[in-house]
């Protein structure tokens, strides 16, 4: 249990034992804002939607370095076995949040720039934390919170579309025609078997488009409903409206409809951005071999890429044990990750 002794480690098993689904994280924001003026931040609130927002310095050139406090639910019991710590999040992505927290929270901030820490509510939904920070900040690099290892630097991730299929009727007997249930279950099976005839399974992720069901429901009581919504992943360059409206002809065809539930487009960052030259410094001086990585998911970085300042998403952590029930981090890893953080703020002012 001595890795309960360093404060950093006893904020992320504390926060860890706070369950945070998308949606119910105030417990968890408390605790951690509770916690932050300890490490070092000199103004923390919670902001209207629920986002715990601290800050440190008062330059004008903002260094933000964007967190998410939310989970998916579930998860393994929270336990310390040895060095790792077990439970929901300790990977995606309060390992990270709680890295940033300690580093920002003891790092010098040199003359003229200000330090800014979010961490983001309802990342793994619909990110209404960050986008309700969007104009709120004009950050001059931005630094996302989410599992690559602490050698790994991840520099683009695929775009997302929520699409929602519906159909109603007054009621009518199955023996009559095609339900609504029936009209949404074929309108999504054109859809996903479309976009899988066109999938290559040979390229990178990041330039496939692939598709599952996230949700489906309906009644065959009364007024009849259905609804289904589609998941659908973007590669670099799809356009979400076309998609849609390929989408939509499908539903149209078989008497449903779609509608835009959400969409981001795929990002890219170049790997010569000033962010990701001092990552890579900051990495190799701690003993480390950067590598650059393309993700499959999707993640407030998509939203981020709305600055335009460099851009890069890093932290501790196997993102391949991310919503499993075999979540868990490191803590060796944990703790070299603040290393490499503390150097790269401490030398940011001077690249």
């Amino acid at each position: 249990m001595e890795f309960l002794n360093d404060p950093a480690v006893r904020l992320l098993a504390d926060l860890v034992s706070v369950p945070g689904p998308s949606g119910r994280e105030s417990a968890a924001a408390a605790l951690l804002a509770s916690r932050l003026p300890s490490l070092g931040w000199e103004s923390v609130e919670i902001d209207a939607v629920g986002n715990v927002v601290a800050t440190r310095g008062s330059g004008n050139e903002e260094f933000l370095l964007l967190g998410h406090i939310d989970t998916v639910p579930g998860g393994p019991p929270v336990r310390l076995e040895g060095n790792t710590l077990w439970g929901r999040g300790s990977v995606d992505a309060r390992g990270p949040l709680c890295a940033f927290a300690d580093a920002g929270g003891k790092t010098p901030v040199p003359n003229g720039m200000r330090l800014t820490l979010v961490a983001a509510v309802s990342e793994e939904t619909d990110s209404a934390g960050i986008r309700h920070r969007l104009p709120l900040h004009r950050p001059a690099a931005c630094l996302v919170g989410e599992p690559s290892g602490t050698d790994g630097i991840t520099l683009a991730y695929r775009g997302f579309l929520q699409v929602r299929l519906a159909c109603e009727d007054t009621g009518s007997h199955r023996s009559s025609g095609t339900s609504p249930l029936t009209a949404c279950l074929q309108a999504a099976a054109d859809i996903l078997d479309e976009i899988q005839r066109a999938d290559d399974r040979e390229k990178p992720v990041i330039e496939r488009t692939t598709a599952n069901v996230l949700s489906m429901g309906g009644t065959e009581e009364d007024g009849r409903r259905a609804c289904i919504d589609l998941d659908i992943r973007l590669p670099m360059g799809a356009e979400p409206g076309e998609i849609f409206r390929f989408c939509a002809e499908k539903a149209a065809a078989r008497g449903s409809r779609a509608s835009l539930v959400s969409a981001v487009c795929a990002h890219a960052e170049d790997r010569t951005n000033p962010l990701v030259r001092a990552l890579r410094v900051a990495i190799r001086e701690a003993g480390g071999t950067p590598r650059l990585l393309a993700k499959g998911g999707t993640a407030d970085f998509n939203y981020a890429a709305a600055w335009n300042c460099p851009l890069a998403a890093w932290g501790p952590g196997d993102s391949r044990l991310d919503h499993t029930n075999e979540e868990r981090l490191d803590l060796d890893e944990y703790l070299r990750s603040i290393r490499i953080l503390t150097r790269l703020l401490s030398t940011w002012g001077q690249t």
